[in-house]
C-alpha cells in the first residue's frame, strides 16, 4: 500500500487555489486533469476479492462511468443469508485516499472466513448478516484523493439524485438488503494532507475560506448527534487503545472543532451533512478515524486500528442483545 503521505501540493491546481471565484467547469476541468494515477485498485483491492468467494458472496454492485471496466464496485456479502438476523454494514474508502479503510475492511473479511474472532470466540455470522463494501471511491483509491473526477465530495453527497456516482451506487445497493440494519461502521481516516492539500483544494473551488485544524495525533471516532450511542463508542475505543493511540483533545477540548463527548468521541450531525454513516437509520453508527502519518504506526497498525474498531463495537452489540 501506498501511504497517505505521498500526496503532495501538486494535486492542487496551478494558480487556481488563489483566484477569488467559485470554479466552474473550466477550473474543475483543469484540476481533474492534473490528477494521475498512484495506484492500482485492480491489483491492490479486487484482486482480494477472489480469496473471499468460499466464504462469502461477492457481487458487483455497480461500476464508476468514469471506466466502467477499471472501477467496477464490488459488495461483500454473508453467503448463508438469513434475513431474521439484524445486518452489520461497513463501509470503507468513501475517500478513496483513506487507505487503512479500504484494506481495514477487507482484513476484517479476511478474518471473518479464515479465523474465530470476537465475543465467545464465534464467527460474528452466527449473529449478524454481513455487508462490506471496502472501497467505495475506486478513482479516489488509485488518485489518492477525497473528491472524484468532478471535484464532488462522495461523504458530502448521501442524498437523493446524488451528484456523486460513487454515493449513489452504494446507496442503492444498501436500499436492496434485505434486512434491519442494526449498526454502520464507516472507516475512514485523518491525515496531514487534510491541510497541505484537501482544505487549500475545498477554499480555492468555492471560493471561501477554509482555515487549517490541529490534525489529530491519534485515533478517534465521530458519531451521531441525534443518536450518539455513548456505551457504543466507548467500547471501540476501549477495543482500538489496544492497537493504537487514542487522539487527545486540543487545548480548547476539542478535535477537529468539535467538542469531545468523551475520550475520543465527537459528534456530527451526520444526516444534515449527507455524510454516509448518515445514509440509513440504524441504531449504531461510527466513523472511524485513523492517524496513519503518525511516527508511532505502520500501515498494518492502520489497519488493525479499523479491524479493532468492528471487532470492539460488535462484542459490545452481541453483550448487549444476545447476553
Amino acid at each position: 500500500m501506498e501511504r497517505n503521505n505521498s500526496m503532495t501540493a501538486s494535486n492542487q491546481s496551478n494558480g487556481l487555489d488563489q483566484q477569488k471565484k467559485k470554479w466552474g467547469s473550466d477550473e474543475r476541468a483543469t484540476w481533474n486533469g492534473e490528477q494521475i494515477t498512484k495506484r492500482s485498485y485492480i491489483k491492490e483491492v479486487v484482486s482480494k476479492l477472489s480469496k473471499l468467494v468460499d466464504h462469502f458472496n461477492v457481487q458487483q454492485y455497480g461500476a464508476l462511468s468514469y471506466d466502467e471496466a477499471k472501477f467496477p464496485l464490488y459488495v461483500i456479502k454473508t453467503k448463508q443469508w438469513d434475513s431474521a438476523k439484524p445486518v452489520v454494514l461497513i463501509t470503507g474508502g468513501v475517500h478513496g485516499y483513506e487507505t487503512s479503510g479500504v484494506h481495514g475492511a477487507l482484513e476484517f473479511a479476511r478474518i471473518q472466513s479464515k479465523a474465530l474472532v470476537g465475543l465467545n470466540n464465534e464467527l460474528f455470522e452466527k449473529y449478524f448478516n454481513l455487508v462490506i463494501a471496502p472501497c467505495v471511491s475506486p478513482w479516489g483509491y488509485e488518485t489518492i484523493n477525497r473528491w472524484n473526477p468532478n471535484t464532488v465530495d462522495p461523504n458530502r453527497s448521501f442524498y437523493q439524485e446524488s451528484p456523486a456516482e460513487e454515493s449513489a451506487n452504494l446507496m442503492n445497493m444498501v436500499t436492496s438488503i434485505d434486512g434491519n440494519i442494526l449498526v454502520h461502521f464507516d472507516l475512514h481516516e485523518t491525515t496531514d494532507t487534510d491541510n497541505t492539500v484537501f482544505r487549500p483544494a475545498l477554499a480555492a473551488r468555492d471560493a471561501s475560506t477554509h482555515d487549517n485544524w490541529n490534525i489529530p495525533d491519534g485515533f478517534y471516532l465521530v458519531g451521531n448527534s441525534e443518536n450518539p450511542a455513548d456505551a457504543f463508542q466507548t467500547a471501540i475505543i476501549k477495543s482500538v487503545e489496544k492497537i493504537t493511540h487514542i487522539a487527545p483533545p486540543d487545548k480548547d477540548g476539542k478535535i477537529i472543532g468539535k467538542t469531545i463527548t468523551q475520550k475520543g468521541v465527537i459528534n456530527y450531525q451526520i444526516k444534515e451533512l449527507y455524510l454516509c454513516a448518515g445514509m440509513t437509520d440504524c441504531d449504531f453508527t461510527t466513523t472511524t478515524e485513523v492517524y496513519p502519518d503518525s511516527h508511532k504506526v505502520t500501515d498494518q497498525d492502520c489497519v488493525d486500528a479499523q479491524v479493532a474498531a468492528i471487532v470492539g463495537g460488535l462484542d459490545y452489540l452481541l453483550a448487549k442483545e444476545f447476553n
